[in-house]
């Protein structure tokens, strides 16, 4: 039986209006989607807020359907569970998330970002990465062409039209190694991008840390001690520990406490974990991250996509007509496309331009 009388006329845009009416309830810190500015206007989504329609566009992009097939830390993992770039982001989104709804901030702005964030990655991840950082004139860094990515190439050349908020999170999200925790290195920066920039940090130390375990590559013995008795010995107990000490330490952000003069909120974790995130991420760059670049593996995906750039660079007529002619040189329209592939596809052209390059290593894994 249909209750819904038939001649009753429904305005889908109230679904949009109550949406945006929720977020009134938001910490007065926190950043609303009526107030999100797009470099090329639209009439609003009926059903969406801005950065839930945000959020839509990068799921549904090609780029971030290829993450899938796209290394975290490991080289064309064989294995089931081993993280993926795809996953990776998927986690970021959700530690985001998690944090977002402790402080009550933007849920829909952090989840557009964080799942947005690494869409620039290469094939092989920050292996890929470094080879096109050396060959590039100007250099190469993943989130630059995440960015690039959105505004420019997604849909053959139309970009995405993201709202500032989302490509600007994007856009920051990277950090150096060692320290990254500081009120001078998120600047003017919304909290949903800092929640993103803590949360991918997070995230990767997390997850890495469970496959560089699970693979044997180190023990749960090797990590720095006060690291498994701040975090716990599970992966569970790592992520939830991290979460609830940002949300606390960042509680000003929430709005529930009286803000201490003119001082701007921002995220951050207390000077402990501070301290104990840095060392396990200095441990990891020491002892996994940069091992696996240097291993066999690593230095063949460096050779892969050396050898891929350089084959297309020399014969540009091989790139699809509407990406030479968005890039305006050879050679960046070779970054651009080689970007764009994923390990297996890389490993298949690769072999395919020069026979024999991976010397069997990748064997079964294409």
């Amino acid at each position: 039986m249909n209750i819904i009388p038939k001649d009753m006329k429904i305005d889908l845009h109230s679904v949009r209006r109550r949406l945006e009416r929720s977020e009134e309830s938001l910490s007065p810190y926190a950043t609303r989607s009526v107030d999100a500015v797009r470099d090329i206007p639209e009439l609003p989504s009926a059903t969406r807020t801005e950065f839930q329609r945000d959020r839509d566009r990068v799921i549904h992009a090609n780029s971030f359907r290829r993450l899938k097939h796209k290394s975290q830390v490991f080289v064309a993992p064989q294995g089931d569970h081993f993280t993926t770039r795809l996953t990776h982001v998927i986690e970021v989104s959700q530690v985001g998330r998690s944090i977002a709804r402790g402080l009550n901030l933007n849920e829909d702005l952090v989840e557009a970002i964080g799942l947005g964030h690494d869409l620039g990655h290469t094939p092989f991840g920050h292996i890929g990465e470094s080879v096109l950082n050396q060959l590039l004139v100007g250099g190469f860094h993943h989130s630059r062409h995440s960015v690039r990515l959105i505004t420019q190439l997604e849909k053959d050349g139309k970009g995405l039209n993201l709202t500032e908020d989302v490509i600007e999170g994007i856009k920051h999200h990277s950090k150096p190694e060692g320290k990254f925790l500081s009120r001078d290195a998120v600047g003017s920066l919304t909290l949903e991008a800092q929640v993103v920039r803590i949360s991918d940090a997070l995230a990767y130390l997390a997850h890495d840390i469970l496959d560089a375990l699970r693979s044997d590559y180190i023990q749960l013995q090797d990590l720095p001690g006060e690291a498994v008795s701040a975090l716990g010995k599970r992966h569970s107990q790592r992520v939830s520990a991290v979460v609830e000490n940002v949300i606390e330490s960042s509680w000003d952000c929430s709005g529930e406490v009286d803000p201490l003069g003119d001082v701007q909120p921002w995220i951050r974790m207390s000077s402990e974990f501070g301290k104990i995130i840095t060392d396990l991420r200095v441990f990891m760059f020491d002892r996994f991250y940069h091992p696996i670049s240097a291993s066999l593996e690593g230095r063949k995906a460096a050779a892969i996509v050396g050898v891929l750039f350089e084959h297309f660079r020399s014969n540009p007529d091989l790139i699809p007509v509407w990406l030479r002619d968005l890039s305006g040189s050879a050679e960046r329209a070779a970054a651009d496309y080689v970007c764009g592939m994923t390990d297996n596809y890389a490993l298949i052209m690769a072999e395919q331009i020069k026979p024999g390059l991976s010397d069997g290593v990748f064997q079964g894994r294409i």
